[in-house]
């Protein structure tokens, strides 16, 4: 129309943000001329975003909107084109594609025919569009020696247990860190759906329909504590400890970030969702994630009577790692250099079909719990669900007294030792999977 409009997004009070309402807004301005029948838009949700030449361009969150229209009895959307694959996997909603205003105008008229859904996307398995095949680009198989730290990656994977790495540079920490990913459990339908969620949101959904792979997180040590854990002033937009949501979130050079941001993980590690209150909203995150992290015994690294370092400088460098944080790994160990004469371990193929066992004897032993895998067993549960033979629960108090662990401590040996049976395929827990798991805890940084 020729004269101004005043569009009015009610309530009032509640602050819009994006380009998503644009389409909407144009339709409602053909409507509002009398350019569509009456009725013609009654239970439908719009989603787009307006290019000056009518296009309709895609919008982030496509997959969060169309659920919570579909929450609000809305039946039928109406989405850009591009994000059909998207929107579609919202049961129970009719969706159709839109390239632009007049052609959406003209298929609301009856006067042209929808276009057509873009083409299925193809499984992860299958090979993509450009032919060649998906497959990981790294392997276990690479990283030489080190059976210890090899067995803990495992153990992590298995049980869902957070792992912290120390040593001198070059003896393999990263490296093997790299390659958790590539021995985890694959998504499950359910997280799949969670974690293609969360990054439409962010505004980088898969662009091959759901998640097939599990998020892998690895931010550089100068992150703050907002782009950790999440944050912002005008619009909260989740941190990495959400994007890393259902997958690893790997932290190298642990020591090098800011005390206040290591300290921000805390509660995300024990509650798996992330709170963040501002002065006009609150909301929550979720962040259940498997944290790796690696990190140098001191400022120069080499650690030992080779340290260059002063004791003002080692104990500097100590307290940036707070004893509340240290204590929520389930897994410490010091990564030494390996032998010249090690060769290469089992490949990741081999160590994820026993990954995958263990979390499938998990899924079995949980299935009537509110968890699923060995590392959320709370504390008050963990004598009735995850028992002890007399000997494992001799080692196991062993352990309390002699390593002085906390009550946090001692609750996640338990843990792991029954991760390390599960592992085994073994029913019972005894004194040689309580004091592996153990052992599996040392006393570092």
């Amino acid at each position: 129309p020729q004269q101004r409009i005043t569009v009015n997004l009610a309530p009032g009070g509640l602050r819009k943000t994006g380009a998503g309402f644009e389409l909407a807004v144009a339709l409602g301005l053909v409507a509002a001329t009398g350019q569509l029948a009456d009725g013609v838009l009654d239970g439908m949700g719009v989603l787009g975003e307006l290019g000056l030449d009518g296009s309709v361009r895609p919008v982030p969150g496509v997959l969060a909107l169309v659920d919570a229209l579909r929450t609000d009895g809305i039946d039928g959307v109406v989405v850009p084109t591009s994000d059909v694959a998207e929107a579609s996997l919202v049961d129970g909603v009719e969706v159709r594609g839109a390239r632009s205003v007049a052609e959406l105008r003209a298929c609301l008229k009856g006067e042209s025919e929808w276009p057509d859904a873009p083409p299925a996307v193809a499984r992860d398995d299958e090979p993509d569009v450009q032919g060649d095949a998906l497959s990981d680009p790294v392997d276990l198989a690479d990283v030489r020696g080190l059976p210890r730290a090899r067995r803990a990656l495992e153990v992590a994977a298995a049980g869902g247990h957070h792992v912290l790495l120390t040593g001198s540079p070059g003896t393999g920490k990263t490296m093997l860190a790299r390659r958790l990913p590539t021995i985890l459990a694959p998504l499950e339908p359910g997280e799949a759906l969670e974690v293609t969620r969360i990054h439409s949101a962010a505004g980088h959904a898969p662009t091959r329909g759901l998640a097939r792979r599990r998020p892998f997180r690895a931010p550089h040590h100068t992150a703050s504590t907002a782009a950790l854990v999440g944050g912002g002033s005008s619009r909260v937009r989740p941190g990495e400890v959400t994007l890393a949501h259902r997958g690893t979130l790997f932290l190298d050079e642990l020591g090098e970030f800011p005390p206040h941001a290591l300290d921000a993980l805390r509660q995300p590690i024990e509650e798996h969702v992330v709170r963040i209150s501002r002065q006009a909203m609150s909301v929550v995150f979720p962040s259940d994630f498997l944290l790796v992290a690696c990190s140098n015994p001191c400022p120069c690294g080499r650690g030992g009577p080779s340290c260059q370092c002063t004791e003002m400088q080692r104990a500097r460098y100590r307290r940036r790692l707070s004893a509340p944080l240290l204590d929520r790994f389930d897994l410490r160990l010091e990564v030494h250099p390996p032998e010249a004469d090690d060769g290469p371990g089992e490949p990741s193929s081999m160590v994820r079909a026993r990954v995958a066992e263990a979390v499938a004897r998990q899924h079995r032993r949980y299935a009537r719990r509110p968890w699923s895998r060995n590392a959320k067993v709370p504390a008050g549960a963990l004598v009735d669900v995850i028992p002890l033979t007399p000997d494992g629960e001799d080692a196991w108090r062993w352990a309390i007294a002699h390593d002085a662990l906390t009550g946090r401590g001692a609750a996640r040996v338990r843990r792991v030792a029954r991760t390390l049976a599960d592992l085994e395929g073994g029913d019972e827990v005894d004194e040689r999977h309580v004091t592996l798991a153990a052992a599996l805890r040392e006393d570092v940084p």
